[in-house]
């Protein structure tokens, strides 16, 4: 009798242990990072290529795992009521139910999943063979349950959504950060990345009146000046006004016909002209086809609105670049306390972010949000309020705003005016 007693909890056993076994599989396989099984198979891996296969057909995996875990919690829940009423009579399917919950809910669910959970591409390459075979033995049965889904599908219509949005893709970078796997920098280069398509050229332009170019009619000696002035590798070539770009020059090309009677027209290139709500990833692909490093952004009328050059895109990818003849030039700097100097060729979204104003307005720089606040070019020493924000004109020509100084109220200051 006692031999009996031995293996039907012997058994019991075993059979909470496969409970164990089918809900750490499907958390595991539920949860494994995708990617790195893939990197862990194309190294070589047999398991986690087998891993791969199995999630692939993850109805049929999920319903095996399903099917299993029913077959053996079922069993065991039979066998303990057996051995309980046995031995407790009337009493033993109560206390069957109770023991049977607690044990499966610790050692059947809630413990593998929590193990399975903190190492799944671990607990999956090593439970693929076995629920292999399982799938394998539970094919005909698995096969009625596919054609049910299939049923089930028609009748709800349900649109099942695979793909990953881009906001989506955001937030598992930012995990990723917060988790550790990957470091600040790499995260801001991702999500550069990620945000590449969604800029256009004249989100990142060098306006036309800060273009730098020379007339077609400039003596070499001219133009070797300009190149030596602006620390420019190339620069446009105007006819006339810089409206009418004609040709871009390559300082290289310059210097081997400075000093020789070639004309100048040999070594001109020919411009590319975009259109300013071009794709900067386009642009990126179009100067690569056209092999040129600055591209002219026109209007409607055949204008000059500005120009973009390779590295402007490139940085918008890696960062600022800095080359030895790039000055280093604060946009904002303190100069006391509240109290900032703006340069007003800064982004204005830029200016907002640093003085904590959530507020999104159509004007690309700092320069045009004065003058249109102003709806003039102000004078110096002219000022505005705006939010808590009090803006004084300090440097401006004829044609633009130059700098501003900015005074920060406190937000409590704000809210007592309010």
């Amino acid at each position: 009798m006692d031999s009996d007693i031995t293996g039907q909890i012997i058994i019991l056993a075993l059979l909470i242990l496969g409970s164990a076994y089918f809900s750490a599989t499907e958390t595991a396989f539920s949860s494994f990072n995708r990617i790195r099984m893939k990197n862990l198979a194309s190294d070589g891996n047999k398991r986690a290529r087998l891993v791969l296969k199995l999630a692939d057909n993850y109805d049929q995996l999920i319903a095996a795992i399903l099917i299993g875990n029913n077959i053996v919690n079922i069993a065991a829940s039979s066998l303990a009521t057996v051995l309980f009423v046995n031995h407790f009579g009337d009493y033993g399917v109560t206390l069957s139910t109770i023991v049977m919950t607690v044990l499966v809910l610790i050692f059947g669910e809630i413990s593998p999943k929590s193990i399975a959970k903190d190492s799944p591409e671990s607990f999956s390459m090593l439970s693929a063979p076995i629920i292999n075979v399982v799938t394998k033995i539970l094919y005909p049965v698995n096969f009625l349950f596919t054609l049910w889904k299939k049923l089930l599908s028609k009748i709800f219509k349900v649109n099942a959504e695979t793909g990953i949005t881009e906001e989506e893709l955001l937030t598992m970078v930012e995990e990723a950060k917060s988790d550790g796997e990957i470091d600040e920098h790499e995260e801001e280069l991702i999500r550069n990345a990620i945000e590449f398509n969604d800029i256009e050229a004249i989100d990142i332009h060098t306006n036309r009146v800060d273009v730098v170019g020379v007339e077609e009619n400039f003596t070499k000696e001219q133009i070797t000046e300009v190149f030596l002035e602006s620390g420019y590798s190339r620069l446009p070539v105007y006819s006339g006004t810089i409206d009418n770009i004609v040709g871009i020059i390559n300082q290289k090309d310059f210097y081997k016909i400075a000093t020789d009677t070639t004309p100048l027209k040999s070594i001109i290139s020919k411009p590319v002209f975009v259109i300013p709500s071009m794709k900067i990833s386009q642009l990126l692909n179009l100067l690569q086809k056209s092999k040129s490093h600055i591209a002219v952004i026109t209007d409607e009328y055949g204008g000059t609105v500005g120009i973009v050059t390779m590295e402007d895109i490139l940085e918008e990818l890696v960062g600022e670049i800095w080359d030895e003849h790039d000055e280093v030039i604060e946009e904002f700097e303190e100069i006391g306390e509240n109290e900032y100097k703006v340069l007003c060729s800064a982004d204005l979204e830029d200016m907002f972010e640093k003085f904590g104003i959530d507020e999104e307005l159509d004007i690309p720089t700092v320069s045009g949000w004065v003058i249109e606040t102003f709806g003039r070019i102000p004078n110096v020493g002219e000022s505005f309020d705006y939010k808590n924000l009090n803006v004084l004109v300090t440097k401006c020509d004829s044609r633009h705003v130059l700098e501003v100084t900015v005074f920060v109220k406190p937000k409590e200051t704000e809210e007592e005016d309010d």
